[in-house]
């Protein structure tokens, strides 16, 4: 498991505590990312999409990934990015990262589970990564092209649409995902937090669209038999 690090928000002055997500590289390693609790969190006032992911190597093969770089929601409105060091290995028996020589150690806490619970779009996002990750598919990124709702993401082989927002995905929404991963000879997933319209869940089942609803607690629930399929069994 990784750990829960206490965040204090600038603009607020409360005390949060954020969950550091772990990731599973594509050697095998399990990694975390280092807080650097020296520096303090920076209020996202405007978005920039190349600001949203993090380039690290891993600590065991070297192989550089990217990473959603860490946010924390706070109750007060504020969304908080947070400085990152490096990235540590997780030893499997005690949950907790081993300290690399040159390491900063990220502040202590309790325990707690890696996926994160949705508070953001980032989250949303972060979910997304750690269980397509859990299915086999590695270097994931972000999509070249925008899709028509969420954020696109992907891997070799792969596209996958996170839509964070409240409405229901539409039957256009799909298409379109569809007919862009079939340009790239790609398979193609989504995950929504609100679900989706009928004609949106009919349209995914004629063409074999997995479709994910994406609960609170960060967990991609199929509600197709092609999404039952790729949960089942992987990339």
């Amino acid at each position: 498991m990784s750990e829960s690090v206490p965040v204090r928000c600038p603009a607020c002055r409360c005390e949060r505590l954020y969950a550091v997500p772990a990731w599973p590289c594509a050697c095998g390693t399990t990694v975390t990312l280092v807080l650097d609790g020296a520096a303090p969190p920076a209020v996202v006032v405007h978005r920039a999409w190349a600001e949203e992911w993090i380039t690290l190597r891993c600590p065991r093969c070297a192989r550089p990934a990217q990473w959603p770089r860490p946010e924390l929601g706070c109750p007060c409105g504020t969304v908080l990015r947070l400085p990152v060091t490096e990235a540590a290995p997780v030893d499997a028996d005690s949950g907790s990262p081993d300290t690399a020589p040159t390491a900063r150690p990220a502040l202590p806490g309790p325990a707690a589970p890696a996926p994160p619970t949705i508070r953001t779009a980032r989250d949303a996002v972060t979910a997304t990564v750690l269980y397509l990750r859990s299915l086999g598919f590695r270097d994931i990124r972000r999509a070249d092209q925008r899709p028509t709702a969420g954020i696109g993401l992907a891997a070799p082989g792969l596209l996958a649409q996170v839509d964070p927002s409240a409405r229901p995905a539409s039957l256009r929404d799909v298409e379109c995902l569809w007919l862009t991963a079939m340009t790239e000879s790609a398979r193609c997933v989504y995950l929504s937090l609100a679900g989706y319209a009928d004609d949106a869940r009919a349209g995914a089942d004629r063409l074999g669209v997995p479709l994910f609803v994406l609960d609170l607690t960060g967990t991609p629930r199929p509600v197709n038999p092609a999404a039952g399929t790729l949960d089942t069994d992987g990339a």
